[in-house]
């Protein structure tokens, strides 16, 4: 079966992104889902459409956590202030650094908030289930992610599952993985409840 053909409707899909979220993280899904025939709108907070910004490449290389490189800069295609979760079908919450900053803003949390109140598919991976814990909505779910955020994800209430480096875990809306290394599953089970 061909990606294209994967989509039964095109889905709008958010992005909320931030400086030096993970490259990959942001990039790959970011291109995947149009491929694939949806539409995909990334914001940042204090950002118009347009305007950049910066990622960072994070890899394994052995040592006790992963390293972190400078990336690449990233062009926003939508206006934060503009986008409101009635606008999208989903949601796309990338890792890196950019959540343990973007968790600060309030507005970031009540967007979230309003997409799981809804029951609409939200996929996050890496640090990006940091952004669901700050928001209060995976209590009793089960949730996986970079294995540094096990602590806060089981605070939240959650049960953290080790899915490998590769792996994902689909509990209800949630979908979340590791790191990049899991793309391939990640958005498989993505693109599974965007077509159910």
């Amino acid at each position: 079966m061909k990606c294209i053909e994967v989509m039964k409707v095109s889905r709008k899909i958010l992005m909320i992104v931030g400086d030096f979220v993970e490259d990959y993280e942001v990039m790959v899904p970011f291109q995947a889902l149009q491929v694939c025939g949806c539409e995909v709108t990334a914001v940042s907070p204090g950002r118009k459409s347009g305007e950049q910004i910066r990622t960072a490449i994070h890899d394994f290389e052995g040592d006790q956590t992963y390293t972190e490189k400078r990336g690449h800069n990233f062009t926003l295609n939508g206006a934060f202030a503009d986008v409101s979760a009635d606008g999208f079908d989903a949601l796309v919450l990338p890792g890196g650094r950019s959540p343990e900053h973007l968790r600060l803003n309030g507005r970031v949390l009540e967007l979230i908030r309003a997409f799981a109140e809804a029951g609409k598919p939200v996929a996050a991976v890496c640090h990006g289930p940091q952004l669901l814990t700050a928001a209060g909505v995976v209590k009793g779910r089960k949730i996986n992610a970079y294995p540094a955020v096990k602590p806060e994800i089981e605070a939240a209430g959650a049960e953290y599952v080790d899915a490998g480096f590769t792996g994902a875990v689909t509990d209800g809306m949630f979908v979340t993985a590791p790191a990049w290394s899991a793309h391939v599953e990640w958005l498989r089970q993505f693109l599974a409840l965007l077509n159910a």
